[in-house]
């Protein structure tokens, strides 16, 4: 198994403010944060935007998540917003290599995201090309949507074919049940309500990082 699992706080909301409350926050207990963008087309939600983000001085490196039809169309907006890797759907674009090379011509680092009922198969022919593969465990686009469990056998099964790949994984997670997720040795594990909202966010954040080492430590 690898290293413990990271734990990183994922910021979905469509309010400049509280963006900014939320990052403000973040920064105070970790150094890597997932901003989730949406457009209302490929999800039904919508978030906040590149412009939104172009305003703020975000001390803590950060990664975005488009969960956006055409995802080419916003990789240079995110570049110039400052993020340090994007992620985007395979099931977003029929032009999969075309964004792929996009990334690379902009040096934007970058990652593929799937959904819970996307076949490893369908990415595998990508994966040389990637930075990260990140695993849906929920139907993406809705804050605290139901955690799907047969995902974390995929995880299992493409860490034995691509076990050099970093991996993540993104949705419904939380207390009980980090200790699974942490066990398939995904490398990072995106957590949204399960830290903001609770109580304390920072205690929160703090308690699933300890859940995840200890699922992590040898028998």
């Amino acid at each position: 198994m690898n290293s413990t699992s990271r734990i990183v706080p994922a910021i979905l909301t469509d309010d400049p403010d509280a963006l900014k409350s939320m990052i403000r926050l973040t920064e105070t207990f970790t150094d890597y944060i997932q901003i989730d963008i949406m457009d209302g087309r490929y999800v039904p939600s919508t978030s906040i935007t590149a412009e939104h983000l172009m305003k703020l001085s975000i001390k803590t490196d950060w990664e975005a998540h488009l969960m956006v039809d055409n995802p080419e169309n916003y990789l240079e907006d995110y570049r110039k917003a400052g993020a340090k890797r994007v992620v985007f759907h395979y099931e977003a674009t029929g032009k999969l290599l075309k964004v792929i090379g996009l990334a690379e011509k902009l040096g934007l680092p970058f990652g593929l995201a799937i959904n819970p009922d996307t076949p490893i198969k369908a990415v595998l022919p990508f994966c040389d090309n990637l930075d990260c593969l990140l695993f849906l465990s929920v139907n993406p686009g809705f804050y605290g949507s139901p955690f799907i469990p047969d995902v974390l056998n995929k995880i299992k099964q493409f860490r034995s074919l691509c076990p050099n790949m970093e991996t993540g994984i993104d949705g419904g997670i939380k207390d009980g049940n980090i200790t699974r997720v942490a066990q398939t040795g995904v490398d990072y594990i995106c957590v949204g309500s399960a830290i903001f909202m609770q109580p304390d966010p920072a205690a929160s954040y703090h308690h699933l990082c300890e859940l995840a080492a200890e699922a992590s430590a040898p028998l």
